[in-house]
């Protein structure tokens, strides 16, 4: 079988990954209001419609305008790096975990360019502790920087 191109990889990566992520944000927020809560395991996991106007962990939450044009930035120089990472990558899978980060990535920038917020809604917690929501794009960067650190010891592709 002919190795697919680093093209072909990308595209069939972060075309999915975007899809799902913006398809579930615009779920949440037109069929769930901003303090509503779905459910879905007590005791352990909620949807939840948040609005994160900051970066990871809730961080930055203070700064209107120019705190979203430097999150703006961030993301887009983060794409500009990881884009010349896929092109420098020998290993598929290198490809596959880089295309999962660039995915993420312009996922919740495509939430920060239209509302200036991204939305989370992915609520795990155990009682009163709860981990920061986060959403389909989050998980994505998530996974795909473990597997990148993976993929970084690992001798075969």
């Amino acid at each position: 079988m002919k190795k697919p191109g680093k093209l072909r990889t990308a595209f069939f990566t972060i075309i999915p990954v975007i899809l799902l992520d913006q398809l579930t944000k615009a779920l949440v927020a037109n069929l769930l209001s901003p303090t509503g809560v779905i459910t879905v395991i007590p005791g352990f996991f909620d949807i939840v419609n948040a609005r994160n106007p900051g970066a990871a962990f809730g961080i930055l939450q203070e700064g209107g305008l120019v705190r979203t044009l430097f999150l703006v930035a961030v993301s887009i120089l983060s794409l500009v790096v990881v884009a010349i990472l896929i092109a420098q990558s020998k290993k598929r899978f290198t490809d596959f975990s880089l295309s999962l980060i660039a995915a993420g990535a312009i996922g919740n920038l495509i939430d920060r360019i239209l509302g200036g917020e991204v939305i989370d809604f992915l609520d795990f917690y155990i009682r009163r502790y709860h981990w920061p929501a986060f959403n389909v794009a989050d998980s994505a960067i998530t996974v795909g920087v473990f597997l990148s650190i993976l993929g970084f010891y690992s001798k075969k592709d």
